[in-house]
């Protein structure tokens, strides 16, 4: 198994996308990576040797991986009709409440539509290397799911687990009863983690890593109003993207990987900080962020994947 993903091992350059969490907001990505395939000519999953993500960013991850979709295929699986299936609302979710007794989602639409994609496929039958992130909730420690040290964890059970956002989604079971919620709560950038791992799984020191993120809430809080803040001020005031701010891991990443490195995202401007806004007004600020994304990094990322 260890050779399995293994070529040219210590001479060559490998490549690796880490993709961030982020809900909606990472069609974004999708929007760039389809642009990248049309100026360069090359299909993502042709141009990596592995994939890597965290949360929403684990199913694109995944697409790429096992399936070698092409970044337009990706992005429909991201279209309204599969978003209202992933995103049906709990019986006992109240619009009116702050404070919500249960999950605002069911999973059973979201399991049914990752069934459809990847079946009973586990990650060994991945085309390239894949990695998500999960955190389990009982041991309290983060779990890294990956081709070379769980190939047996099926892509159902990686994604579903990397992807149970708290309040948003249930914590997710998996097989050996064990109960996983979603990998942002370790990190929502991945690409250090991915690094780590790639060492092994593509048997090499010379990576190249390329992230791209999901859009960054620069929107200035008040300090003296926050410091008369409870749970439920801060709830209101994105307290929870505060936590899952990992853009220190950027900054370490570009520090420790200089030229191997690019990194691809921007503050995320009128695009609604919630994850799962897909109505049409904040989808189009999607699209054009990462059209946006395309005209600040697009010459940088296509020098960056032939060089």
């Amino acid at each position: 198994m260890k050779n399995l993903f293994s070529f040219f091992s210590n001479y060559s350059n490998k490549k690796i996308i880490s993709f961030d969490g982020g809900g909606v907001r990472t069609i974004a990505s999708l929007v760039f990576l389809k642009k990248l395939e049309a100026e360069s000519g090359k299909k993502v999953s042709d141009v990596f040797d592995m994939f890597v993500g965290t949360s929403a960013g684990a199913f694109n991850a995944a697409c790429f991986a096992f399936g070698g979709f092409s970044a337009e295929k990706v992005k429909r699986y991201w279209s309204e009709a599969y978003l209202e299936r992933i995103m049906k609302t709990s019986f006992f979710w109240d619009k009116a409440s702050l404070i919500q007794a249960r999950p605002r989602y069911e999973s059973e639409g979201r399991i049914e539509v990752l069934k459809e994609i990847f079946g009973k496929n586990n990650i060994a039958e991945s085309n390239k290397p894949f990695l998500s992130l999960a955190y389990d909730i009982e041991k309290r420690k983060h779990v890294v799911f990956d081709s070379l040290n769980t190939p047996d964890i099926s892509f159902v059970d990686a994604i579903a687990s990397s992807s149970a956002a708290p309040m948003y989604f249930p914590t997710h079971q998996m097989q050996d009863e064990s109960w996983m919620i979603d990998g942002s709560i370790v990190t929502n950038n991945p690409t250090l983690i991915g690094q780590a791992y790639a060492k092994e799984i593509l048997e090499t020191e010379n990576i190249k890593i390329f992230s791209i993120g999901s859009g960054q809430n620069k929107n200035k809080i008040s300090g003296p109003s926050s410091s008369k803040w409870g749970g439920m001020g801060w709830l209101r005031n994105d307290i929870m993207g505060i936590l899952l701010d990992s853009e220190i891991h950027n900054d370490i990443s570009k520090d420790l990987f200089k030229d191997n490195y690019l990194r691809v995202n921007s503050p995320r401007g009128k695009i609604n900080k919630f994850l799962d806004d897909y109505s049409d007004e904040n989808l189009e600020q999607i699209h054009l962020m990462g059209m946006e994304w395309w005209s600040k990094f697009g010459d940088d990322t296509l020098k960056f994947i032939d060089d």
